[in-house]
This record gives C-alpha cells, sequence and structure tokens, in this order.
C-alpha cells in the first residue's frame, strides 16, 4: 500500500483506450468493500463511460471538472443522506479506495470535487447532477472521479517535501 501512495498523483490527461470490463468490475468491487460507520453503506455508485455522459459530467462545476471529458471512464460517488450522518466520510473513503485501486490496475484518476460547489449562480454542482442523472433529492453527491490510462507521468512527491511539521508525538506541545 505504501509503494501505490508514494506513486499517486492526480491524473487528469488521459489515453484514449477504454478501461476494460474487468477493470471497472474491480474498480466497483473496490467501491462496494469500503468501510462504512456502523456498516450502514449510505455510498452509492454510478459508473459512467458514455462519452457524451461525460462530457455533461465534465461541465457540473464552473472550473476543476473539464478533465472528466476526457476520461473514458467515470464514477460518481453519492450517498443516501437519510441513511447515515456521516456519509461525506463514508463516500471519501470509498472514493480513495476506488482511487488507489485504478493506480494498481496502472489507471490514473482523478478526484472532482461536488459536494459545495457551483454550476453557476443559480444551480450547485449537486443540483446539476442529480437532474442530469435523475438522482432523487435525498441521494447527496460528494464528487466525480475521472479514471483512464494515463497520458502524463507527474513526478511522484519527493520524501522530503513531505509536511513532517504537521506530525507530533502524543500532544500538540
Amino acid at each position: 500500500m505504501i509503494e501505490l501512495l508514494r506513486k499517486r498523483r492526480s491524473i487528469r490527461k488521459f489515453t484514449e483506450e477504454k478501461v476494460s470490463a474487468e477493470a471497472v468490475e474491480t474498480l466497483v468491487e473496490a467501491a462496494l468493500r469500503a468501510p462504512a460507520s456502523r456498516s450502514l453503506n449510505p455510498w452509492e455508485f454510478i459508473v459512467v463511460d458514455d462519452p457524451q455522459l461525460l462530457q455533461q459530467l465534465a461541465a457540473a462545476k464552473q472550473h476543476g471538472s473539464e478533465f472528466v471529458a476526457r476520461a473514458p471512464l467515470a464514477i460518481v460517488v453519492c450517498a443516501d443522506s437519510t441513511k447515515s450522518d456521516v456519509w461525506v466520510e463514508d463516500c471519501s473513503i470509498a472514493a480513495i479506495l476506488i482511487q488507489c485501486t485504478a493506480l494498481s490496475l496502472g489507471l490514473g484518476s482523478c478526484w472532482a470535487q461536488i459536494r459545495e460547489r457551483r454550476h453557476d449562480a443559480q444551480t450547485s454542482a449537486e443540483q446539476y447532477l442529480q437532474k442530469l442523472l435523475g438522482l432523487p433529492e435525498h441521494l447527496k453527491v460528494e464528487c466525480i472521479l475521472g479514471i483512464g490510462h494515463p497520458a502524463e507521468r507527474p513526478r511522484p512527491l519527493p520524501a522530503e517535501k513531505l509536511q513532517r511539521e504537521k506530525v507530533r508525538k502524543n500532544r500538540w506541545s
């Protein structure tokens, strides 16, 4: 796992190669194996590979989601907010497990934050996606993960750039 974390970088440029059905199934399995508070599993996942729909997903927010249009696959991570008060955390855990699994399969990924973001002055990114995807109001959207074969290879973060000052032992001071 630490080797994956050492290599993991956000990938926003993808080749045109499709993600295999076997890889998609593995990503779905990773999502469904994600831990959730009190085993309530409030998360829901929408796997998108339709190019036209990927274009529409890319327009979900004002900036920062355009890379989804060039991804051959996206997974929209949602949750039934009536099932758990910590759905945000549960979705975040599932999303990062999907991203790490993607990396383990030789795929790249990037997270497009949706919750608390705007589509335009009148509509939130979440409302836009709820309408686009036919989601009921209680189904909240945490993020969109764009996934595909990397067309870029950013360098891993060097160990000496880790923010070690953010770690304390036993107490704050």
